[in-house]
This record gives C-alpha cells, structure tokens and sequence, in this order.
C-alpha cells in the first residue's frame, strides 16, 4: 500500500528523545530503524516527522509476497510497447522523499538486499533490470520499522541489517501520556480515557494467558472512538479491545468479566 503524507498536521506526543534523534538521522543521512510492538506509535511517528521535515513520505506495508520489484518497479505493457514503471523506492530515491517499509521483516529476503546499498555511505540503488545505478538524492531517507517480539526464527533482522540503522525502541506510552492521546484522537473524557488505559495496562500484565498480541494504544483509540460516537462503554471494549486479541472463549469471557469492573 502507497501512501502520501498528509497537510492535516498528524498528532504525536513524544515519549522521549525520538524526534531529536530522527533529525540528526535525517540530516546526517543515516537510515532509521523504529522497533517495537504494534500500534505502540511507530506509523504516526513517521508521518509526525516528515510534517515536520516539510518532507513527502511514501509509506511501503510490508507482507510475505512483497518482493524487491514491488518496490524497485517493472516492465508494464502499454499499448504496443513495453515501458519501464518506477516503483516506490525508486521514486523516493530520485525525488528526495522519506520511504517507511513498514515492518520490513515481514517482506522477502530480496527487499533487504535490495536496500543493502542504500544504507551505508555509497547511497546507491542497482536496478539489474535496466542495468542502472541511481545515486540517492540528497533529502533522501529511509526509514523502516519491525516487532521483535513478535517476529522470530526467519523473521528476524540479521545483525548485519540492524548495523546499518539508526534504531529507537517504541513501547507502550505510560499512562499520563497514553491517556492524552486517547483524549487528544477521539475527544473523550478524561475519566474514561483513564480507565480504558487501566484497562490496557491491566491485560499488558497478563502474562499468563499467553497472547500472541497484547493491547496496543491503537485498540484503546478505535474504543475510545465508539464510545464517544455512543456505544455503550463495556459493549465497546469488548468489540475494540477484547475480541480482537483473542478467538479462545475461555479466554475471552475472562478478559470480558475483567474489562466489565474497570470500566
């Protein structure tokens, strides 16, 4: 999926040092990993920053099928021709822009040769295709993020990848934070938006009842939004927060009678 930035500034509250680091990676040319589980911020960090940075940002989501000529570009019928289409991070090489290949881990081993060479000194894209190399525009800059918690074996950076990025852990807001951005995305009340994120926090420490995935701030967000568009409060949680993280009934009926007296 391709996506441009937007003219709407993107809301963000800073956790730490992150944006000071990215525009030191950005000026001194240096790509940038974010790591860290999902909907802890990672997205709207980026789109933050290149607002910012008064930069265009090509957004690349990342799957198992996406391969190096998704993003490099191919040969297209057209007509009676045969012409060459420039894909997105070629596009994002020539023109200047920021590339985010959201969760990078995911894609085909090929994509991370493919940017080998983008990511240290020599700034350079080979298109074996035409038999071209391009050098990286100057404003030029990616960025690429992945869960580590979730991705392992195959799926795991290797260390020679890691090396060449800028790379800032992101987790979970803590509660005064988390509860702005609730407060901030949906116009929620300040009461509500405290429980949910007690709630949140409440199944984060759930250890035991081994979750692939726990609550990330984006399920408080979507349940924040429908219980200010007017769901009842404990119907929402179950549909936004609960149902999503789970498909065993055990668990989900333990999860739902413990949302039930928090919120």
């Amino acid at each position: 999926m391709l996506t441009d930035n937007l003219i709407k500034i993107p809301y963000y509250q800073a956790t730490g040092k992150e944006t000071e680091i990215f525009v030191h990676s950005y000026s001194n040319k240096i790509p940038f990993l974010l790591k860290g589980p999902t909907g802890t911020g990672k997205s709207r960090f980026i789109e933050f920053m290149a607002h910012q940075l008064n930069k265009k940002l090509i957004t690349i989501s990342c799957h198992e099928e996406t391969s190096s000529t998704d993003l490099i570009g191919r040969f297209i019928i057209k007509g009676a021709e045969t012409v060459w289409l420039d894909g997105p991070l070629t596009t994002a090489v020539k023109e200047g822009s920021i590339i985010y290949l959201d969760e990078i881990a995911e894609a085909r081993p090929d994509v991370i040769v493919a940017i080998h060479s983008l990511t240290d000194h020599r700034r350079l894209l080979f298109i074996d295709k035409l038999g071209e190399t391009i050098q990286a525009h100057d404003d030029f800059m990616l960025v690429a993020s992945f869960n580590p918690g979730y991705q392992r074996g195959f799926k795991e950076l290797k260390p020679s990848t890691r090396q060449r990025f800028i790379a800032v852990s992101f987790d979970y807001p803590e509660p005064k934070i988390e509860t702005e951005i609730l407060v901030n995305e949906t116009n929620i009340d300040s009461d509500t938006a405290k429980k949910l994120v007690a709630i949140g926090n409440k199944i984060r420490n759930l250890t035991e009842l081994g979750l692939t995935e726990t609550v990330s701030t984006r399920l408080l967000v979507d349940a924040a939004k429908i219980i200010h568009s007017g769901l009842p409060k404990r119907l929402a949680v179950h549909v936004a927060v609960v149902e999503p993280l789970t498909d065993d009934l055990q668990t989900i009926e333990a999860l739902k009678d413990l949302c039930n007296l928090m919120i």
